[in-house]
């Protein structure tokens, strides 16, 4: 890996749609581009993960009954539970590029933890997150706001194989994507 992006190397290269320069913004958790990074927004739909159905979570074969739907300006997580959402920003990342994606202070510090998986070159779409209350008291997360710090890393040379060349699941993805795994095709 060659370095990380500055400011304005992510303002030439990466497609951020909306973007938004300013940071500070009073009464508000900051988002926008940053020295070496992008703070993305959470949009107003949620899906809260819930045990009222009895659902057992299982990544071959989730099933969708696990987590309620919630579509607000603010979002409470239950105790110890999480909720998965999704960026207002859409991105289109280089091929040379790989992004990693951690969550804002303002949050942890409240015992709210955000977790992406790293977005891979050629990847496009409006990033799902999930967004972890590990406290034992409810937990309020606000649309519209920053939520994740996403960081920009630049490549040497460009990858052999991209997030696009190898068809990935989530490419492209349209709405708030629940987890699932490829079925393999019967012969």
């Amino acid at each position: 890996m060659a370095g990380i992006l500055a400011d304005w190397e992510i303002k030439e290269r990466i497609k951020i749609v909306p973007f938004a320069d300013q940071l500070a913004r009073p009464g508000v958790i900051s988002y926008g581009v940053t020295s070496y990074g992008y703070d993305v927004r959470v949009d107003r739909h949620f899906k809260v993960f819930t045990n009222a159905h009895c659902a057992i979570v299982d990544p071959k074969a989730f099933d969708a009954k696990s987590f309620i739907d919630v579509e607000a300006d603010s979002c409470l997580i239950p105790p110890n539970s999480f909720a998965l959402a999704e960026t207002v920003e859409y991105l289109e990342i280089p091929r040379d590029i790989l992004c990693v994606c951690v969550g804002k202070s303002t949050y942890a510090r409240c015992g709210i933890i955000v977790n992406v998986t790293p977005l891979e070159p050629e990847w496009r779409g409006r990033v799902t997150i999930e967004i972890s209350n590990t406290t034992p008291l409810p937990a309020r997360i606000y649309a519209g706001e920053g939520i994740a710090q996403i960081l920009f890393f630049k490549a040497d040379q460009m990858c052999e194989t991209s997030y696009a060349d190898k068809k990935g699941k989530y490419q492209d993805q349209k709405g708030l994507t629940l987890p699932f795994v490829l079925q393999t095709k019967e012969k």
